[in-house]
């Protein structure tokens, strides 16, 4: 099933939390994160504890770190010069202490809840696009070949040919949309 509000193709929690942000290639993106309960949603979706108050100060540091880390990651997929501005904003957010890791008796792992603030919660998006940045090649991180979409993802497929954000979303509407087109053109042939 597809998360509507908050699609989650990426793979990893930055490339997720930078799908926030839907259609940032047509004029008016759609911003998915308009409040404190939307971040909270989101959150508690990716399996990040959510902190007890969020303000208005905190949504714009988190939509400003979304942003620098849209920026970083399309310039490491490009091949391209890490922003000096992005890298204060993203390297900044890291230095904070993050959710730590904690098992469970049965072996699973959890965030720790304990003192989740926007600070923590940020901090671990963006320990997760460094890593993401130091360790994934960049042909392994792509953008969705939708034309109305934008939404990035890292492609674990053994023959690195994965196009869509996802196949039920996106690569569905294309594939319909060509058949539909050959088909327009096979009635005109005849």
């Amino acid at each position: 099933m597809i998360d509507e509000e908050f699609p989650r193709p990426g793979g990893r929690w930055c490339l997720d939390f930078v799908a926030t942000l839907g259609r940032r290639h047509r004029t008016e993106p759609l911003e998915r994160l308009p409040d404190a309960a939307a971040f909270g949603r989101w959150l508690d979706g990716a399996g990040l504890p959510v902190p007890a108050t969020v303000d208005d100060d905190g949504m714009a540091r988190v939509r400003e770190l979304r942003e620098a880390l849209n920026r970083l990651v399309r310039a490491h997929m490009d091949g391209g010069q890490l922003g000096p501005t992005d890298l204060v904003i993203v390297n900044g957010s890291a230095a904070e202490a993050d959710l730590g890791p904690r098992l469970d008796a049965s072996g699973v792992s959890h965030r720790d809840a304990n003192e989740s603030t926007v600070a923590a919660v940020t901090s671990t998006v963006a320990r997760d696009a460094i890593d993401l940045i130091a360790t994934a090649p960049a042909d392994r991180v792509r953008e969705c070949e939708h034309p109305d979409c934008s939404l990035l993802f890292l492609d674990h497929t053994q023959g690195n040919r994965r196009r869509w954000c996802s196949m039920q979303r996106c690569g569905n509407q294309v594939k319909v949309a060509d058949y539909r087109q050959r088909r327009r053109g096979a009635l005109r042939s005849d």
